[in-house]
């Protein structure tokens, strides 16, 4: 959510904001807001002007009574009745506005970052840089769901049956490998100095339109019925709602904190499920990093951040790369983003393993966020980043330590994990 001061001394460059991210629908949206919150303003103004005059009236009634002008304090006392008949419906009025332009407010996106290149959707995000090289045997490597079950290692029959399309369960070493994975991953964030927790899978509706835009939301989240309660699509819902309407001291600043959950999302649209993989499913495990900090930082920690999955899956002997998401890619709340894309030496090409974004203030501002030094208070910034999602990080990881004979090279950082084990080997 953007400030409304900005929005009132510049609404064109909240319009241009609009068209870069290829939102046309949504430009009445600005003059909506304007009209709303002069509105709103007026209310406020007229009750204030109102209550300043009740309590001049109110004190001169006294005063004439005791001057023996009885007529003329009636007349005061009826001019007070009046004004409490009238302050109702303007704070009435106020609120029915506040409420209305919050919701408007919530719709118009954030400001994009200068450096974010212009671009409709995903198509059009920019490579920045590669880590690792991206490598094809001389051997076929099978598809992953195949590869996974020569080993043992899933069974989306039996969870069809309990839990329907989408679902899994995993199996063994490959379950040993899965976990390992996110072992390593909160482990790696640590060491980095990072805050381990485990959040609240479940999260209010007041966080949820705090953390992410309406579209999101509908597209994302389960409602748990009869509750004000959604399951989360990631951690970092949580996590942030944690300092919800909080005001932190700045000389505690940066906060920094990785933290484990599984991951509920419907997954619906044109992408639709995977019937027989694991890329597209209902449920998922995920280790993941978010910062608070001031606003002049915000870009440096987003710099160290999505590095930090890159080093993650190096280890793991994956090559990766960065990519740059373009305006139209970008959810509402994001000032910038950054994908880290893992190769798959079976498809000759990169996929999404990982998402790096910087929020500015607007999560901050929808969730009351703060912080306070000797000037005063002020929104800080909220960042987010993937550090090991899997299934989708299982997959590239089997798929670059495959071997010919149909086993798994286990990566040395996770061997300790998994025992010393050093391969997972097939059951055939």
């Amino acid at each position: 959510m953007i400030d409304i001061a900005r929005l009132r001394e510049d609404p064109d460059s909240v319009r241009e904001n609009i068209k870069k991210k290829f939102q046309d629908h949504k430009l009445p949206l600005v003059d909506e807001a304007l009209e709303l919150d002069q509105k709103q303003r007026a209310a406020i103004t007229k009750a204030s002007e109102l209550r300043a005059e009740k309590n001049k009236i109110s004190k001169s009634i006294g005063a004439l009574m005791r001057e023996g002008k009885k007529d003329e304090a009636e007349a005061a006392k009826a001019k007070v009745k009046d004004i409490n008949n009238q302050l109702p419906e303007l704070e009435k009025e106020e609120k029915e506005y506040s409420e209305k332009l919050r919701e408007v407010m919530m719709q118009i996106p954030n400001f994009i970052d200068s450096s974010v290149p212009i671009g409709k959707d995903d198509s059009e995000n920019v490579e920045v840089e590669r880590f690792g090289e991206p490598k094809v045997p001389d051997y076929e490597i099978p598809y992953h769901a195949d590869i996974i079950e020569r080993c043992g290692g899933m069974d989306k029959v039996s969870a069809g049956r309990t839990s329907g399309e989408g679902f899994y369960y995993l199996l063994g070493d490959i379950a040993r490998l899965h976990e390992a994975m996110i072992a390593y991953a909160r482990d790696f964030m640590i060491d980095q100095g990072f805050t381990y927790a485990i959040p609240p899978f479940m999260i209010r509706s007041s966080v949820v339109d705090g953390v992410m835009s309406f579209e999101e939301m509908d597209a994302m989240m389960y409602k748990i019925e009869g509750e004000d309660l959604f399951l989360i699509g990631t951690s970092e819902h949580s996590m942030i709602g944690r300092f919800q309407g909080q005001i932190i001291p700045s000389k505690d600043l940066p906060i920094r904190m990785t933290s484990y959950s599984p991951c509920f999302r419907k997954e619906g649209g044109s992408h639709g499920l995977e019937e027989r993989g694991l890329y597209r499913v209902h449920q998922f495990e995920k280790e993941e990093m978010i910062v608070l900090c001031e606003p002049e930082k915000s870009m440096e920690e987003y710099e160290k951040m999505w590095r930090y999955t890159v080093q993650v899956f190096r280890n793991f002997d994956v090559p990766v790369r960065q990519l740059e998401c373009c305006s139209g890619d970008l959810a509402d709340l994001k000032v910038k983003s950054c994908d880290v894309e893992a190769w798959s030496p079976r498809q000759q090409k990169y996929f999404e393993v990982g998402s790096c974004s910087t929020l500015g203030d607007a999560q901050a501002r929808r969730l009351g966020i703060r912080a306070k030094n000797d000037q005063g208070t002020y929104y800080l910034h909220t960042l987010n980043n993937t550090v090991v999602a899997s299934p989708r990080g299982l997959i590239a990881l089997i798929e670059n330590n495959y071997n010919e004979d149909g086993s798994i090279n286990v990566p040395k950082v996770l061997q300790p994990y998994m025992g010393g084990k050093e391969k997972i080997l097939p059951k055939d």
